[in-house]
């Protein structure tokens, strides 16, 4: 299973109709996609641009974190991902991740205030 066939919606949300002017070639290898997935364009579109979405948040994430503006439990936050997945994220990106105890504290910190807001 590739990446674009594990997007699940949770319930179906209200779509909205969006134009957009793409190259003949970009239409045909949707089509072909599609073909190959056996889905409409609309709902590979959607689906291409759900993980494009994702991606671009990650490599958000990363770097801020790269800057040092963020901890990593935040970036792993702000990119949707569990905090293993977002520390092995940095890793394949080859990003130094110097976890000290005072990161720690902070993210344990930021644990306890977020859930502290939810109650």
């Amino acid at each position: 299973m590739c990446a674009i066939d594990s997007i699940v919606y949770g319930d179906l949300m209200a779509l909205e109709a969006v134009t957009a002017r793409l190259p003949r070639e970009t239409i045909r290898e949707i089509e072909r996609l599609a073909e190959q997935l056996k889905v409409d364009r609309s709902e590979l579109i959607r689906r291409l641009l759900a993980v494009a979405i994702q991606n671009r948040k990650i490599e958000d994430a990363q770097e801020v974190y790269r800057e040092g503006s963020v901890t990593l439990w935040r970036a792993a936050e702000m990119a949707g991902v569990s905090l293993h997945e977002m520390m092995e994220l940095v890793r394949a990106k080859k990003i130094p991740v110097p976890y000290t105890l005072d990161d720690l504290k902070r993210d344990v910190e930021y644990v306890k205030r977020k859930a502290g807001s939810m109650q």
